[in-house]
């Protein structure tokens, strides 16, 4: 495998549009299957559910699969602008397939004005993962950033069971707490590592005042997100407010919600 990933390596481009069409591949085949009653009766539940469960695959395959790279070459923690693996860049190559093909799904669809902060999101993670592609730097600082996607399986499980309606579910309680743990360990901690060594390193890095400026502005997302998430799912406040969320997951064309 590295030495056909070494003959398509200078070509990332064509591997990034690959990868982009296997996702959307794999979203026609999740069409396929059962969707909750509560879900099919809506049409922009539906293209969410879709939507999300495709994220899901991502999230599955890229969050362990990033970590995993990191165990078997730890290195690329203390070098992360040039140490990286041909592992480690595949990674790469299919986690932005998976957002080119996201952004695709939702401007094409019609959902860009309630979806402008995964947009927004897709287009700097897309813009810095294909300069580490092109210029073969940073590989092992977008492998560390993909750590989020552990977190981003319960993130998306959490989505998935509130479009069907399945807030008082063990799964939904359980979710709740790996959710959080994860988004502690792998999403906070690992934006803060970044942000860090772009920090401690900044008078060598290439474009150093570029990737610290949009770590910035990811950090501040990810704080915000993180907010909405312990007042939805631990601070409730009270009945009324779980009554009038659940309303608006069954109203709102906004994809980003609480």
């Amino acid at each position: 495998m590295e030495g056909l990933l070494s003959m398509l390596q200078p070509h990332p481009g064509l591997l990034v549009a690959t990868f982009s069409l296997v996702f959307r591949g794999v979203h026609q085949l999740l069409r396929a299957l059962p969707l909750p009653k509560g879900v099919c009766s809506d049409e922009f539940r539906t293209w969410k559910w879709r939507n999300l469960s495709v994220s899901l695959v991502h999230s599955m395959l890229t969050g362990p699969w990033a970590v995993i790279c990191v165990l078997l070459s730890p290195e690329m923690l203390d070098n992360m602008h040039s140490s990286y693996t041909p592992l480690s860049y595949l990674l790469v190559c299919i986690s932005t397939g998976y957002f080119v093909q996201d952004v695709g799904d939702i401007i094409l669809t019609g959902h860009a004005r309630g979806s402008w902060e995964f947009l927004l999101h897709h287009a700097l993670v897309i813009w810095c993962f294909l300069y580490s592609l092109f210029t073969q730097h940073y590989v092992a600082g977008a492998v560390v950033a993909l750590f989020v996607e552990v977190n981003s399986v319960f993130l998306h499980t959490r989505l998935l069971l509130k479009l069907a309606g399945a807030q008082s579910s063990q799964l939904y309680g359980l979710n709740r707490l790996l959710n959080l743990l994860t988004y502690v360990f792998f999403r906070l901690s690992a934006q803060a590592y970044l942000t860090w060594y772009i920090v401690r390193n900044y008078s060598w890095l290439d474009h150093a005042g570029y990737f610290l400026s949009t770590m910035m502005l990811m950090n501040i997302m990810i704080l915000v997100y993180f907010y909405r998430l312990l007042r939805a799912d631990f601070f409730p406040h009270g009945k009324g407010h779980l009554a009038h969320n659940g309303t608006q997951h069954g109203t709102s064309k906004k994809f980003l919600s609480d």
